[in-house]
């Protein structure tokens, strides 16, 4: 059964285009510190929501290709990342636990160190959420 994965690429396409833009900005200083913090904000949401695509999509994947007591074997989420990594879908299992300890970060507190913290985050993010689609597009028969 295929998966349709236009929407984890549509949300991982957008922030990347938000985070490329506002690193670029933020390096030329082009940004006074109001639109800045707006443009930060804007890709902890994108980050937001994109994580939460990214590991529901991990799960679908594995319900759908691996025999039923395997795909049942993941009781959380770090088991959910290191089942994932095991079969390839993900290269490295602790990038994605701090993943979501940033996202789990967004929705317990907001302050100036805690938003800069994810959003730098979601900047790292981006690269690990490209190869997940790149892999469910290349595995999806």
């Amino acid at each position: 059964m295929l998966l349709d994965l236009s929407s984890l690429r549509k949300a991982v396409q957008a922030l990347k285009q938000l985070a490329e833009r506002t690193v670029n900005e933020v390096e030329l200083g082009a940004l006074d510190e109001t639109i800045l913090i707006g443009l930060q904000a804007g890709v902890i949401q994108h980050f937001e929501f994109t994580y939460e695509l990214s590991w529901k999509f991990m799960q679908r994947w594995i319900r759908l290709n691996v025999s039923p007591e395997d795909a049942d074997n993941p009781r959380s989420r770090k088991d959910l990342f290191r089942h994932a990594a095991r079969l390839g879908l993900i290269e490295d299992p602790a990038r994605w636990f701090s993943y979501a300890e940033a996202r789990n970060l967004t929705s317990h507190t907001y302050d100036d160190h805690a938003a800069e913290s994810v959003y730098e985050t979601a900047i790292k993010f981006v690269r690990d959420a490209e190869s997940l689609v790149n892999e469910l597009e290349r595995r999806n028969d």
